[in-house]
């Protein structure tokens, strides 16, 4: 029984740290080490705005013209969309709506476009959103201040999320999220970014493969490369959210299933190269919350285990119980607390779910749009 319960404990104790002790923690050590934003570089850079897309059609017109209305010199923008195996109007649409270069490309996949758009960009800053997200007038700016610090490799702006109605909770997370995000910028970086707003240093791209994501492998290596990734929160983009928490599982399953390479393979388990304060972030924050399938289950099994060790396991099986019956009830009551249970337990398993499919698919290529976030 003894191992039983150090796993039951260490499960449980690494479960609530990740969610909930952590933020806290990095919440006092930020506020200990605040650094004071960088300023603004002396001249406006010359950007590279690079949009991937893959059928398009319905909303590639209004991203090109929301580009082109940004708060931003015209000569110093270049606007690229990188049709990704297009077989709609989209780069129709582009070109008629003013974009500076419109590839058309065979389908490979969101980031093969990226870096196909990537070797045609002439910005000294390369900027990347997602053809349905709109920035805001003074987006662009925002988001090239913080490369007035030559330090700076990466940074990603705040990406928010127009609830539509639905069950999905992603909003509430979100929110959470950025807070975190901000919090880490502060101290050592951020260790995730978002597909809707973000740039790098064009001498910093990393070309990375098609089970890739810049979101999530662009701020730890270009840590280790000796570079900061910071959070610009005053940039802003807008996007719609999905609408359901079952369609916001199936998006985050297709994330997921790259998420092995990333993590093992691109190498953000292996802690050469971190600061010891970024280390702890991206362990922290990221290599738990991936861990948390695994973690829930251990919690689970070693707790029915120990049910007749004492009065304490019978409660905190009754909670793991109360979690499971709150989210399976939560589409006949769809009441605040069982809606969130119903996503935290979704989203957990879509992390579970993704890796069960890269052993059985492979690592992943072509893309998809989110259901219900164009129209």
């Amino acid at each position: 029984m003894a191992v039983a319960e150090v796993l039951f404990w260490v499960a449980a104790g690494l479960l609530v740290y990740t969610h909930v002790g952590y933020p806290l923690v990095l919440a006092l050590a930020a506020r200990r080490r605040r650094a004071r934003p960088p300023a603004a570089p002396a001249e406006l850079p010359r950007v590279s705005l690079i949009v991937a897309a893959h059928d398009e059609q319905e909303v590639i017109a209004a991203k090109v013209a929301n580009a082109l209305a940004l708060e931003y010199p015209r000569g110093l923008l270049e606007l690229i969309v990188a049709c990704d195996g297009c077989a709609d109007r989209t780069a129709e649409l582009a070109r008629g709506a003013g974009a500076d270069l419109v590839l058309e490309l065979p389908r490979a996949g969101k980031v093969p476009a990226q870096n196909a758009a990537v070797e045609r960009a002439s910005g000294e800053l390369l900027a990347f959103s997602d053809a349905n997200a709109l920035w805001e007038p003074d987006a662009l700016r925002e988001l090239v201040a913080p490369f007035g610090d030559p330090a700076v490799g990466y940074a990603c702006g705040q990406a928010r999320l127009l609830d539509q109605g639905g069950s999905n909770q992603e909003g509430a997370y979100w929110r959470y999220e950025l807070a975190v995000r901000e919090l880490e910028s502060s101290l050592a970086g951020v260790t995730g970014g978002n597909g809707a707003i973000y740039a790098v240093r064009a001498s910093a791209y990393l070309a990375l493969g098609p089970a890739a994501s810049h979101d999530l492998s662009f701020p730890f290596m270009l840590t280790k490369r000796g570079l900061r990734a910071v959070y610009a929160p005053a940039a802003v983009s807008e996007e719609k959210m999905v609408a359901t928490t079952e369609g916001e599982f199936s998006r985050k399953r297709r994330m997921m299933r790259g998420l092995y390479d990333e993590v093992v393979r691109d190498g953000m388990l292996a802690p050469r190269g971190y600061p010891a304060a970024y280390a702890w972030e991206i362990y922290s924050h990221r290599v738990l919350r991936y861990a948390s399938p695994l973690l829930h289950l251990i919690a689970l099994v070693t707790n029915l285990v120990l049910l007749d060790q004492g009065t304490v396991y019978a409660f905190t099986l009754a909670a793991q119980l109360l979690l499971l019956v709150a989210a399976a009830l939560a589409g006949a009551i769809p009441i605040g607390p069982f809606r969130i249970a119903r996503y935290y337990v979704l989203m957990t398993a879509s992390i579970a779910a993704g890796f069960w499919d890269r052993i059985r698919h492979g690592t992943p290529g072509a893309w998809e749009k989110a259901e219900g976030t164009r129209s």
